[in-house]
């Protein structure tokens, strides 16, 4: 691994369906040099992305290797073109007829999956 990664990601492990995804999503960057950073277990590195934590708990963020910071969809598109066989897709997403639907996408089950969690207790 360089002295910086890629990008580092931070998710919620505590939300079932985000760990699951972050899971199989580590398994297809393996050989990427992203950095993963767990929230749940380390809130106070929202601050690292300028976030709330509950901010970070509902979608993905990302901060790229030149600091921007990317969220949602476009933070799971970005993680995607780091993968390798999964390039594609992360350029497909990026496209400008299907990035907008993508968002709007993400960011509807993100606010359904938000809330499940909070009904179920786990934060």
């Amino acid at each position: 691994m360089t002295d910086r990664p890629v990008a580092t990601v931070y998710f919620n492990s505590a939300c079932p369906v985000c760990r699951s995804g972050i899971e199989w999503q580590q398994g297809q960057a393996s050989s990427c040099e992203i950095e993963w950073i767990d929230v749940h277990g380390t809130p106070e590195a929202v601050a690292d992305v300028g976030a709330e934590l509950e901010d970070v708990r509902e979608r993905l963020h990302v901060r790229d290797a030149e600091g921007r910071i990317l969220v949602g969809a476009d933070a799971v598109a970005f993680v995607m073109g780091s993968s390798p066989g999964q390039r594609w897709l992360g350029r497909l997403s990026m496209l400008p007829v299907i990035r907008p639907v993508m968002r709007w996408a993400y960011d509807a089950f993100a606010r359904v999956l938000y809330r499940w969690n909070r009904r179920k207790g786990r934060w």
